[in-house]
């Protein structure tokens, strides 16, 4: 019998991933959009005829409940949030109404509908915030330092609330920074792989930077959205850090990526306060290993690898732009 999947979020980098694996492993796929007017199918547009697309959102709890009782899927993967760590400084309210309670109203539909679906809750990393131990387990404290983590980590507690409350298939995934060539340009890998291509294309000068020192564990996307589809094929509900386990700085990223292109970081690169966050984490590093040991995951991909498949990414994207333009 073919499984179906519901993915909120499913137009974001991880969505986009976790819809290609599931259509490889036979899965029907409902993608559930907001109804806005700058919805942005870039990301899935290569899979788009191949899955269901369906108006919801998590400020409402009705469209949830509708969804599921017209789709009936078996597993529901929720990755919408608003995700940008500076943004939640700005809009923390609305930070708070759809990364926090948009999970219990997730949450509370599954369990009015069907509280046999299995259910996937994107933690992160930015939980810790503050790390009260390095690395940072399942069983590490938690001290967020944005209202995003701060969000996140309600999130993260309902999910448990729920799956002990009514007993159900309720994981959570306590993801580190994971990477692509589909992540946002507000996040600072892909502005620096961004910049690097234009820079080396003659499009730009120099990189305005936050705090080149801070440190993350970053693993690529493509491989963490694996451990998401695992977490839902278990026998029991649990949570589990994704991760790869080392961690490097931005400035180390900056200089893997403009040495890849034959050009040094030093030479381009600025800092500009705007761009430092009014609270900044301590050092994020992640243990996998339990996801290893009960998961069978690992990281495929090393961090030297990410930063080239993003900047070569940047490079063929901007190459292509000049050529639709000449």
């Amino acid at each position: 019998m073919t499984k179906r999947a519901l993915i909120t979020g499913i137009t974001g980098q991880d969505g986009s991933y976790l819809a290609e694996l599931l259509l490889d492993e036979g899965y029907e796929v409902v993608g559930m959009v907001r109804r806005s007017s700058t919805v942005n199918f870039e990301r899935i547009a290569h899979i788009q005829d191949r899955v269901t697309l369906v108006p919801g959102d998590l400020l409402d709890e009705v469209s949830l409940i509708n969804i599921l009782r017209e789709h009936r899927p078996e597993e529901v993967y929720n990755l919408a949030a608003q995700s940008f760590v500076q943004t939640s400084f700005g809009q923390p309210v609305l930070t708070g109404e759809i990364t926090a309670l948009g999970v219990t109203r997730l949450l509370d539909a599954i369990r009015i509908v069907d509280p046999d679906i299995r259910f996937y809750q994107a933690s992160t990393s930015e939980m810790f915030g503050k790390v009260q131990a390095v690395p940072q387990t399942e069983e590490t404290d938690f001290y967020p330092r944005s209202p995003y983590g701060v969000a996140k980590l309600y999130g993260h507690w309902i999910t448990i609330n729920y799956r002990e409350s009514y007993q159900m298939h309720a994981s959570s995934g306590i993801l580190f920074n994971h990477e692509s060539p589909r992540r946002g340009h507000e996040f600072v890998t892909r502005k620096i792989t961004h910049a690097v291509a234009q820079i080396k294309l003659g499009q730009l000068d120099t990189l305005a930077l936050g705090n080149l020192d801070a440190q993350r564990d970053w693993g690529f996307a493509g491989d963490y959205v694996e451990a998401m589809w695992l977490m839902l094929q278990q026998e029991e509900p649990d949570d589990f850090v994704i991760a790869t386990g080392s961690t490097h700085s931005v400035r180390e990223f900056c200089e893997v990526a403009f040495s890849h292109v034959g050009l040094d970081y030093e030479q381009y690169v600025t800092m500009d306060q705007r761009f430092v966050r009014p609270a900044e984490v301590d050092l994020l590093i992640g243990d996998p290993g339990k996801a290893k040991e009960k998961l069978g995951w690992e990281p495929k991909t090393t961090f030297a690898e990410l930063i080239t498949m993003m900047v070569d990414a940047d490079i063929d994207l901007l190459s292509g732009k000049l050529r639709h333009l000449s």
